[in-house]
């Protein structure tokens, strides 16, 4: 079955097409990033508008470089939620129509679910395996940072979300202070190789360490926006001298991964997840990637890391979870309603890659 994938949900115009859920016979990306660069961030206007130029050229390339034709391919998907509103529409509008125009079935993807399944594309792991249930999923990017809990029946429950700034926001945001350009992950990433990370004592977040004993409601939340300020009054009216830079990227850096790390590994121990799978752009930190790794193994618990390709938004894992919606007879009847974000607790719907999802 080759399902086409298209994913708007932020400030990549991405198609792919994927056969049976695996084989990738297409994946292009189109990247917004200069023409967000100057504002420090996703400007959502800005990105519905490129999404519009760009949305059919990339289709004809993807399809182009699949070696398919559209009348070959069985379904059409789109990430119909979470996201930037202006963003999601332009993928679901054009999708459905693309799908209308070929009569053919049309998804609307989760965007969380899409990306815990995009981790699993190139994995030595199988998502059929039982052993790896319930498994737990960091999703942390730009406009997101949320724990996913998905049970081996294919139930999926939001049980940590960050309640102000994503973590990626946070990274862009402090590059934006530090006048240190667009995006700012990959540049905090690199200054702090050299920095100490503890130099500066910057705040945890919704950790408890603030005086304050942490709300049971919070355990498992996220937020970086006092990390965010304190930053600001660390610096400011300063000059910087290279290694003090160095110094303050690699501290701040040291606060997110550490309440990133910590908060997942407490989740994981209080449901007792054999498995954490780390996603989202930010999956692509280095520091990330390594003391998740390191807290992880300590546990006895099993990381799941993408290739970096899959970190970031794309829309194989668009196609690729399609196809298992498709396997399950699983549609939403052509709706185009999109959605901002999920609420805490809220049920993500079936997960059709579980082994004991049904439609139901």
């Amino acid at each position: 079955m080759n399902i086409l994938g298209i994913e708007t949900s932020c400030d990549e115009t991405a198609v792919a097409v994927v056969r049976d859920g695996r084989e990738i016979l297409a994946n292009i990306v189109s990247s917004q990033v200069a023409l967000h660069a100057e504002y420090g961030g996703v400007v959502p206007e800005l990105a519905a508008r490129e999404h519009l130029r760009a949305i059919g050229p990339v289709t004809k390339l993807a399809l182009e470089q699949s070696g398919l034709s559209l009348a070959e391919i069985d379904a059409i998907a789109a990430t119909g939620t979470p996201g930037l509103i202006p963003a999601l529409l332009v993928g679901t509008a054009y999708g459905k129509g693309l799908a209308l125009a070929l009569h053919r079935p049309y998804l609307s993807i989760c965007h969380f679910i899409a990306h815990i399944y995009g981790s699993f594309l190139e994995s030595e792991y199988s998502l059929s395996d039982r052993a790896l249930y319930p498994l737990l999923a960091l999703v942390v990017s730009g406009g997101h940072t949320a724990l996913v809990l998905i049970s081996v029946e294919g139930s999926a429950r939001l049980i940590g979300r960050t309640l102000d700034d994503a973590a990626g926001e946070a990274y862009d945001k402090a590059a934006k202070i530090l006048n240190l350009g667009y995006p700012g992950g990959p540049i905090i990433d690199r200054l702090s190789v050299s920095g100490d990370p503890r130099a500066y004592a910057f705040p945890r977040g919704l950790t408890g360490g603030g005086g304050k004993p942490l709300a049971e409601k919070n355990r498992f939340n996220f937020s970086f926006s006092g990390l965010k300020t304190a930053l600001l009054y660390s610096v400011r009216d300063r000059e910087l001298s290279e290694s003090e830079l160095a110094d303050v990227a690699a501290s701040y850096q040291e606060a997110i991964v550490d309440v990133l790390v910590r908060k997942t590994r407490h989740a994981a121990a209080t449901f007792s997840c054999p498995t954490v799978c780390l996603c989202g752009g930010v999956a692509c930190n280095r520091r990330l990637r390594r003391d998740m790794q390191s807290a992880l193994g300590e546990d006895g618990r099993t990381l799941v890391l993408a290739p970096p390709v899959y970190c970031t938004d794309n829309a194989a894992m668009v196609a690729g979870l399609a196809y298992h919606h498709m396997r399950l007879g699983i549609g939403d009847g052509g709706d185009l309603g999109t959605g901002v974000s999920a609420r805490l607790g809220e049920d993500l719907g079936v997960v059709p890659f579980a082994p004991g999802a049904t439609s139901r």
